[in-house]
């Protein structure tokens, strides 16, 4: 069911943004109502990147009154992929500033403040304050729980969306929500503590057009709040398998609810979190990983297959290649090209996943460049019988340790 608005309507839209937003009154259930409660609205987006830069040109298109832009970044070359607000000719600028000419061209009566400040969890709430919706673009767990924890403080809903690779989720948080539902908030999701380290896209890498689909989504759930349409994301988590072109989703209960008529999250934590992500990332797994809420209890023996791969430290590698262990070293040939361990066996990761028997039976120590496709891969080749640990931190840690590879 559709929330109650969050805004109340501005008395009238001027005639060249009534012309300009037309399509939008002509919507049954939104109008011009609708339409000028955006125009009241004020909405902060964190981040200018691959989430940010379309949930801002949605946003501005939509008519949204005032938009609070944070990103203390500048734009580099290889933002220009999937961060669609910028231009070749903003190489070297603040990204808030993208969003200021992208407004003013999209729409000439949305405001845009830029803030060109790093949030933290010692300015997140003075940045926030007075903002009807908050949406959280950023790129690493710590700012997106300082994000949480001050729109929680201050009432606000937060609209959280993030990806990695080819996956994403998607979902709506919010400590005050109407009268009658309880409150669900990011540690809900991602209990403290339990995220563990998270590589950024620059290590796995992220579609372009993934990002354009999931900062849409994001501007979407904004604008349902604010006028009060549609059911919003909230006590439910959108799960976007981009490969598969599929799409599901799994309730979301607070964590700490004392009684339950309904089965929680908790029951599902593990699958829930194999297509988990923070920021443009991913720890591992996929959308498609996740069982539907009404999935069958999954078996004892099958729970201790599925077992996180061993992690063995760049300090033992050599002993476990002594016992006979082969090193799989899953990155792409471009990676791989800088330089590999001698002797390892290269395989890229979707060719892992495409047919993991292929391998052989193992053993195998599986790297990657930080170790989050190395889980992955290790968690297939146990799954298809194989043997596989994964080299923790990947060839990041191994190269710490005075090791260089060969070409």
């Amino acid at each position: 069911m559709p929330f109650p608005p969050l805004v109340e309507p501005v008395a009238a839209l001027s005639p060249a943004e009534r012309d300009r937003t037309a399509r939008h009154a002509a919507l049954a259930g939104f109008g011009e109502l609708a339409q000028r409660r955006l125009a009241a609205a004020r909405v902060a987006i964190v981040g200018a990147g691959g989430l940010g830069s379309p949930a801002v040109l949605a946003l501005a298109a939509a008519g949204i009154g005032e938009l609070v832009v944070i990103d203390d970044d500048d734009v580099e070359r290889s933002n220009l992929h999937r961060q669609i607000l910028h231009r070749h000719s903003d190489l070297g600028a603040p990204k808030a500033d993208s969003a200021t000419r992208a407004a003013a061209d999209l729409a000439p009566e949305t405001v845009v403040h830029a803030v060109r400040e790093r949030l933290t969890p010692a300015n997140a709430e003075r940045i926030l304050r007075g903002a009807h919706v908050v949406i959280d673009g950023t790129d690493t767990f710590e700012t997106r729980a300082a994000v949480a924890a001050a729109t929680e403080a201050l009432g606000i809903p937060l609209v959280w969306g993030a990806l990695q690779e080819f996956d994403a989720q998607v979902t709506v948080f919010w400590s005050a929500p109407p009268a009658g539902r309880a409150p669900v908030v990011l540690t809900d999701l991602y209990p403290p503590d339990s995220v563990g380290e998270v590589p950024t896209c620059a290590q796995v890498g992220v579609l372009g057009a993934l990002c354009v689909q999931v900062g849409g989504l994001l501007a979407i759930e904004a604008v349902k709040l604010i006028a009060g349409i549609g059911e919003p994301l909230f006590g439910r988590v959108l799960l976007i398998d981009g490969l598969r072109a599929r799409q599901q989703e799994i309730p979301l209960r607070p964590a700490t609810a004392a009684a339950r008529t309904e089965p929680t999250i908790d029951a599902r934590a593990d699958a829930a979190s194999e297509a988990g992500i923070v920021a443009e990332t991913l720890p591992t797994g996929s959308a498609s990983d996740v069982p539907p809420a009404d999935a069958a209890p999954v078996p004892a023996d099958a729970a201790s297959a599925a077992a996180p791969p061993l992690q063995i430290s760049p300090a033992l590698l050599d002993d476990s290649r002594a016992a006979g262990a082969v090193v799989l070293d899953v990155r792409e040939p471009h990676e791989t090209d800088r330089g590999t361990i001698a002797g390892a066996v290269l395989l890229p990761l979707a060719e892992v996943l495409a047919d993991p028997a292929a391998a052989g039976p193992g053993p195998f120590v599986v790297v990657c460049q930080a170790g989050v496709r190395a889980r992955r891969a290790a968690v297939a080749l146990q799954r298809a019988g194989a043997t596989a640990s994964v080299l923790a931190g990947g060839m990041d840690a191994w190269q710490s340790t005075g090791h260089r590879g060969t070409a």
